[in-house]
């Protein structure tokens, strides 16, 4: 796990941006565990603040991890009780920061094990093939699946986002947080 991270602000619009150093966004539905897993990679409890209610995050939300690099939290999307303008206004958020950034190195897609991808995963999945972003698709939740069926479904959702780099992750365990991290330090080493 990452050290020595900070938050350090929370945004609506890119020219807030704090800029300086490399990002790695984490973005997916709403409680598919974003806010956990920023607290496990950061080594911390509450860094990221988990809420029982789903759709609670609605900016761009910077971590400074090890003074080095951002984990930025985008707010979930998929959530139903918001209405259309909010998810409006997500959608556009996310495609000016994908497009315009000029730090961001990594997209994190968080989906969930057990549910599987849903039709806003695999919209969200294309749209980021599409811009040709470098991608890492991490199915969260995997200790909800009984052991005995999680190899089929590691391999259903391999299937699912091929030629992706696909991590399946367990907050419970911390399974693969080593390879997640690893993954995320060369991005930002390789390209920082």
């Amino acid at each position: 796990m990452f050290k020595n991270a900070t938050f350090i602000k929370s945004i609506t619009d890119l020219k807030d941006d704090p800029g300086e150093y490399p990002q790695v966004l984490m973005i997916g539905r709403s409680n598919v565990g974003k806010s956990s897993f920023i607290n496990a990679l950061a080594g911390r409890k509450s860094l990221a603040r988990v809420s029982n209610t789903p759709g609670k995050t609605i900016t761009l939300n910077f971590y400074l991890i090890e003074n080095m690099f951002y984990l930025v939290d985008a707010p979930g999307y998929g959530y139903a009780r918001r209405s259309k303008s909010a998810q409006d206004d997500f959608i556009i958020m996310i495609e000016r920061y994908l497009t315009r950034s000029k730090y961001m190195r990594l997209v994190c897609l968080l989906i969930d094990f057990k549910v599987g991808p849903t039709e806003d995963d695999l919209f969200t999945f294309q749209f980021l093939k599409n811009l040709k972003v470098p991608l890492m698709v991490v199915a969260t939740k995997k200790d909800k699946v009984q052991k005995t069926h999680q190899l089929k479904r590691t391999n259903e959702l391999k299937r699912v986002f091929s030629e992706t780099n696909f991590v399946a992750y367990s907050s419970v365990t911390k399974e693969n947080l080593d390879l997640i991290e690893q993954t995320i330090r060369n991005q930002v080493m390789t390209l920082g």
